[in-house]
């Protein structure tokens, strides 16, 4: 059976999972969340944080028990059933295969921005073929590299956050410190939960860290630590830039739900306006680096998923091809960059193109992630047969609530992104049909003998 080199340490697989989501990730939809919970932005993020506390606790339990660089399709295929796994495998590439063209087109848009002279489509090709050359080089090879990235994102971001409390203290403004926690008079709880079913958004990412769990070097709870680690990083760097940002935000929640225009650039704007317009440029150049980075973190785990489907011959078996070298997956890395820039050059080329590809990859990683606690409650509750008052909280409670709060995301979702998932489904149920005579893979038949 193939198998990945085993080089990734603690300190990589978190780099990974924060360059994934991004330390300045809120910064986009800061004008939306602003006006949507009528100003009450930052407690969006401690629900939203809250929320995703319990996808990513559910990852880093079946991370230990299961390090497998299929993450959910093999753990839905332990604990749910092997169909089940290829259906949710299947469903997550809408994720992983989606995100990082958003990332890449993201990138290019911004950079194009900042330097009209060269097109769009060229920045786009520049980031794919950079950040592909670097999954193909080996992603602890270019740790040095992704690191020196993430510590600039984490500096520009500090600067901005740094000279803005500055401007706050030392400002005679008198400033409401509690709206961006109770919000204005038009403030409902309806309205939170309508802005956190969009927030949770800013955080998709730090389940990618799972797909490296064969490649842990070091004890088994490494990428489960990660997982958590990540997840507990973003948030605390999202609560606190949002904080300031509303604190300084000029907008009230009614201008800016009267001009729409304003509300993807609300943060920038602010930046520039309120606390230092070098700040701002800086902000928007490493916005734009970090998307190609985030990219080829997403590019980099979408591989990982090709490979391990493509080994247990669930999908062609080409992809399970390992550089003898690098010891990475080449074969499904080349895959997942053409992919990534066909799907760019459709979407650069539609004026909704960008909000489309957004759209797609939520319904991937949401359906993964509720089927990923239903799997956690398969495993551990019914296939492991764990007893006591505690695995009831564990293995029910905690995973049911997960379901829970993810149900209502999913359902906010785009109804054009609803189509696209079923028929992505379709598809794979097809697929799934015409293999249906396939053996189970080794490693599974090994897993349900131990049990």
């Amino acid at each position: 059976m193939q198998q990945l080199k085993k080089n990734m340490r603690f300190r990589d697989l978190v780099i990974l999972g924060l360059l994934f989501i991004g330390p300045a990730a809120p910064v986009g939809l800061f004008g939306v969340l602003y006006a949507i919970s009528d100003g009450a932005i930052a407690l969006v993020y401690i629900v939203a944080t809250f929320v995703m506390a319990f996808t990513a606790y559910s990852y880093a339990r079946m991370a230990s028990a299961l390090p497998h660089a299929g993450a959910v399709y093999a753990y839905c295929s332990v604990g749910i059933h092997p169909n089940a796994g290829f259906l949710v495998g299947w469903l997550l590439l809408l994720d992983y295969m989606f995100i990082p063209a958003v990332a890449y087109l993201f990138s290019g848009i911004s950079l194009n921005a900042l330097i009209p002279e060269v097109p769009v489509w060229i920045w786009t090709c520049l980031a794919v073929v950079i950040t592909t050359t670097l999954n193909l080089i080996g992603v602890k090879k270019s740790a040095k590299i992704t690191l020196i990235i993430l510590i600039l994102e984490i500096i520009v971001l500090f600067s901005v956050l740094a000279v803005g409390i500055w401007i706050i203290i030392n400002s005679d403004i008198s400033r409401n410190w509690l709206h961006p926690f109770i919000g204005g008079d038009l403030f409902t709880w309806g309205k939170l939960f309508n802005a956190v079913s969009i927030a949770v958004l800013s955080y998709l990412g730090f389940d990618a860290i799972a797909t490296f769990s064969e490649e842990n070097s070091g004890q088994r709870n490494i990428v489960s630590r990660a997982i958590i680690c990540c997840l507990v990083l973003a948030g605390a760097l999202f609560v606190v830039q949002i904080y300031v940002g509303a604190l300084l935000n000029p907008y009230s929640a009614d201008y800016l739900n009267s001009h729409p225009e304003l509300k993807g650039k609300a943060y920038y704007d602010i930046v520039n306006h309120e606390i230092n317009v070098w700040l701002g440029w800086s902000l928007s150049l490493m916005k734009a680096i970090g998307a190609s980075f985030a990219a080829m973190v997403g590019q980099a785990a979408a591989s990982r998923l090709l490979f391990s489907m493509g080994r247990d011959k669930r999908l062609p078996s080409f992809l399970a091809k390992v550089g003898q070298k690098s010891g990475v997956p080449t074969v499904a890395i080349l895959f997942a960059a053409i992919f990534n820039l066909v799907l760019v050059v459709i979407a650069a080329n539609n004026d909704k193109g960008l909000s489309t590809l957004v759209s797609f990859v939520d319904v991937g990683a949401l359906t993964a992630f509720i089927m990923l606690h239903v799997a956690v409650i398969g495993y551990f509750k019914f296939k492991k047969a764990s007893k006591g008052w505690l695995s009831w909280v564990f293995d029910i409670l905690v995973p049911v609530t997960g379901i829970v709060v993810l149900l209502p995301v999913l359902l906010h979702i785009d109804n054009d992104a609803k189509i696209v998932g079923v028929v992505w489904l379709a598809i794979g149920i097809v697929m799934l049909y015409l293999n249906k005579n396939r053996n189970q893979p080794l490693w599974l038949e090994q897993n349900n003998q131990d049990s």
